[in-house]
C-alpha cells in the first residue's frame, strides 16, 4: 500500500509539472535518439561484414559515440539540479509534515527513473526512425547499395539502454542521497537567488585584463597548431574554458553596470530594472554561462566543419587524380557511351607487355604530351601539363613507374621501358589501348561514368579499396570518409545545441517562482503589462545573447586550426550560412523559454 501510494505521488508530481519535465524530457529524447543512430551504424557485424569499405564511418560514428556520451553525462549533471529545486519545497513540505526521508528519497528516485526510462523508449522510436531517413539520405550521399542493413537493431537498442539507464540510476541515487542529508530550510530556500558579494575594483579589473589574455593565448595556440600538435590543443581547451569563465565573471558584469550608470539609457522603460536583474543574478550564471559558450562554439563548430567537409569531398577528389576516369581496351560500346559524355580532354596510349613486362610507345607522349598532378600537402597542387616522351626519356624510371600505377593489377608484370614506333611494331607481345578522359565537370557526370568505372575496375581485376588512379575509385573512398564526418558534424551539432539551450532554459525557469514576486510588484505599482514583458525578453534575450556572441568567436577563431593544418580548404568560406541556420535554432529556445517565463511569472 505504501509502495503504491509512493508510486502515485511521484506520477502525481510528474503531471503537475509536466511542461517543466518536457523540456528535460525533450533534451533527452534527443540525445538518446542520436546515440542509438550512431549506435545502429556503427554497432552493426552483419552490414559491416558486408560493407567492408566503411571501415572509415564506422571509426567516425563510435567517436561521435563518445562525444555525445560525454556532453549527455554533464547536461544530465545539470538538468539533475533542475529537478532538484523543482520540487525541493515540495519535499520539505512532504517532511514538515511527518514524512520519512527515506520515502522521501524513495519518491525522487522513482520521479527521476520514470522521466528517464519515458525518454530513453521515446528516443529509442526516434532513434529507429531518424535512422531510416539518415541512412537514406547516407547511401544517396555516398553513392552506396547497403547489404543486411536495417535501422532496428538490437545491440544499439541495448547499448543504448544500459547507457542512459545507467546515467539515470546514478542521477537519481544522487538526487536521493542529496535530499536525505539536506536540511529542510534549505530545501524550502532552494530558489533563492544569492545575494551578489561586492568585487575589489582592482582584483576586477585584473580578472578582465586575465579573461581577454586567457582567450589571445587559447586563439593563438589554434592559430599555430600544425607548430604546437597536441600541446596546442591542451593549451587552447585550459586557456578558453578559464577564460572564458572570467569573461563572464568580469568584462560582462562591467558592461551591465556600466549601462546602469548612464541615465540616458538606464532611466528609459524598465531598463533600470532589467540592468538589475542581470546585475543580480549574472554572478549566479557565470559558470553556466561559461560552460554553454564553450558548448555553443563545439555545436556551431561541429556543423560548420561537417559543412566544410562535404564541400571539400570535390576539391580533394580533383587535387588526386590526373585524370577524371580512364579505360583499358574500351570496347566499341564503351566508346559510344563516352562520346555521350562532356568532354574536354581525351589521350590515347599504347602499350605491349612481353615476358612479362610493359613497354610504352613514346611517340604517343609527343603526339598528346601527360597530364600530371603532384600534391604538395595543400589543396593547391602544383599540376605538370604536357610532360612530353622525350622529357620522360631523361627520367625514365620515374615515368614508367607512374604510368605502372594506371594499369590496375601489376603484381605480375613489371615497368619495360619506352619505344619508338618502329621498336614498337616489332616488338612481340599483345598490344593495349589506354584512354584517359577530362571531364567538363566530374561531380555533375560521376553517376554517369559510374558504370564505365566499375566495368574496367572489373576487367582489370581492381580492387576498390586500393591506391588508384581512377578519379571516381579516389572520389568512393574520401566522399566515404568525409560524408561520414559531415553526418557527425551535423548531428553532434543538433544535440549539443539541444542540450546547451535546454540547459539554460533549467536555469531560467527554475527561478520564476521566485522572481514571479518582483513582477507582480512591478504591476501594483503602475508597470504597463507591455514594459514588463518587454523587460523579460531583453533579461532573457541578454542572457541567451552572451553566450552566443562568445562562442561565435570562439568558431571564429578556432576555424583557423583547420586552416592551418589543411584539414579544411578554405574553412570560412559561406560561414554565413552555418552559422545563421544555428542562430535560428538558438533563437527558437530563446522565444520558447521567453514565452513560458512570461506565462509563469505574469500570471494572475
Amino acid at each position: 500500500m505504501v509502495k503504491k501510494m509512493t508510486l502515485k505521488l511521484a506520477l502525481s508530481g510528474l503531471k503537475n509539472h509536466l511542461k517543466d519535465y518536457f523540456i528535460l524530457f525533450s533534451g533527452l529524447t534527443i540525445s538518446a535518439a542520436i546515440f542509438y543512430m550512431f549506435q545502429t551504424l556503427a554497432a552493426n557485424p552483419l552490414f559491416l561484414k558486408s560493407n567492408t569499405y566503411l571501415s572509415s564511418i564506422v571509426v567516425i560514428f563510435n567517436l561521435g559515440t563518445f562525444l555525445l556520451a560525454i556532453i549527455t553525462f554533464a547536461y544530465l549533471n545539470y538538468a539533475n539540479n533542475f529537478l532538484i529545486s523543482l520540487r525541493s519545497r515540495i519535499y520539505a513540505m512532504y517532511l514538515m509534515l511527518g514524512a520519512k526521508s527515506r520515502k522521501i528519497a524513495q519518491l525522487i528516485f522513482l520521479e527521476t527513473i520514470v522521466i528517464g526510462f519515458l525518454a530513453i523508449l521515446t528516443g529509442i522510436v526516434c532513434g529507429i526512425i531518424l535512422t531510416q531517413l539518415i541512412s537514406r539520405l547516407l547511401i544517396k550521399q555516398l553513392d552506396l547499395s547497403l547489404i543486411h542493413y536495417s535501422p532496428w537493431n538490437n545491440q544499439a537498442i541495448l547499448v543504448t539502454l544500459i547507457f542512459f539507464l545507467f546515467i539515470f540510476v546514478f542521477f537519481a541515487l544522487k538526487n536521493a542521497r542529496k535530499l536525505v542529508y539536506t536540511p529542510i530550510l534549505k530545501l524550502l530556500n532552494q530558489e533563492k537567488t544569492p545575494v551578489r558579494a561586492h568585487k575589489n575594483p582592482l582584483l576586477w579589473g585584473g580578472e578582465i585584463i586575465a579573461g581577454i589574455v586567457l582567450l589571445a593565448i587559447g586563439y593563438w595556440a589554434l592559430a599555430h597548431l600544425d607548430k604546437l600538435n597536441v600541446n596546442g590543443i591542451f593549451m587552447a581547451i585550459i586557456t578558453i574554458v578559464s577564460g572564458s569563465y572570467f569573461v563572464f565573471d568580469s568584462l560582462f558584469l562591467a558592461i551591465i553596470q556600466s549601462l546602469q550608470h548612464r541615465p540616458n539609457f538606464a532611466l528609459k522603460r524598465l531598463h533600470s530594472f532589467t540592468l538589475g536583474q542581470l546585475n543580480f543574478r549574472l554572478r549566479d550564471l557565470t559558470k553556466l554561462l561559461a560552460m554553454i559558450s564553450i558548448m555553443f562554439a563545439l555545436a556551431l563548430g561541429a556543423i560548420t566543419v561537417g559543412i566544410g567537409f562535404h564541400r571539400d569531398i570535390a576539391t580533394i577528389t580533383n587535387v588526386c587524380s590526373d585524370y577524371d576516369f580512364i579505360l583499358h581496351d574500351p570496347s566499341t560500346r564503351e566508346l559510344d557511351q563516352v562520346n555521350n559524355l562532356k568532354l574536354t580532354d581525351t589521350s590515347v596510349y599504347h602499350y605491349k607487355i612481353a615476358s612479362n613486362k610493359v613497354y610504352w610507345l613514346v611517340d604517343d607522349f609527343n603526339l598528346k604530351p601527360f597530364n600530371h598532378v603532384i600534391p604538395n600537402g595543400s589543396f593547391n597542387p602544383i599540376k605538370y601539363s604536357h610532360v612530353t616522351g622525350k622529357q620522360m626519356l631523361k627520367d625514365k624510371n620515374q615515368w614508367l613507374s607512374i604510368l605502372q600505377s594506371y594499369l590496375g593489377d601489376t603484381s605480375t608484370i613489371l615497368p619495360g621501358g619506352f619505344l619508338s614506333k618502329k621498336e614498337f611494331e616489332t616488338k612481340t607481345g599483345k598490344e593495349h589501348i589506354i584512354n584517359l578522359y577530362v571531364l567538363k565537370n566530374f561531380m555533375a557526370e560521376k553517376n554517369q561514368i559510374k558504370p564505365l568505372v566499375l566495368a574496367d575496375n572489373k576487367k582489370i581485376k581492381l580492387d576498390v579499396n586500393r591506391d588508384s588512379t581512377q578519379k571516381y575509385n579516389m572520389f568512393f573512398v574520401i566522399n566515404g570518409m568525409l560524408s561520414g564526418f559531415e553526418f557527425m558534424g551535423l548531428f553532434l551539432g543538433i544535440a549539443f545545441l539541444a542540450m546547451l539551450a535546454s540547459c539554460l532554459m533549467f536555469k531560467i525557469l527554475s527561478g520564476a517562482n521566485n522572481d514571479m514576486h518582483r513582477y507582480q510588484i512591478l504591476k501594483q505599482i503602475g508597470a504597463r503589462h507591455q514594459l514588463l514583458e518587454y523587460s523579460i525578453a531583453q533579461e532573457i534575450g541578454t542572457i541567451f545573447l552572451l553566450p552566443a556572441l562568445l562562442g561565435v568567436v570562439h568558431v571564429l577563431f578556432g576555424l583557423q586550426m583547420f586552416k592551418v593544418t589543411n584539414l579544411i580548404y578554405e574553412p570560412y568560406k559561406n560561414l554565413i550560412i552555418p552559422i545563421g541556420i544555428f542562430l535560428v535554432l538558438y533563437a527558437f529556445y530563446y522565444l520558447v523559454t521567453d514565452f513560458i517565463y512570461q506565462k509563469k511569472v505574469l500570471r494572475k
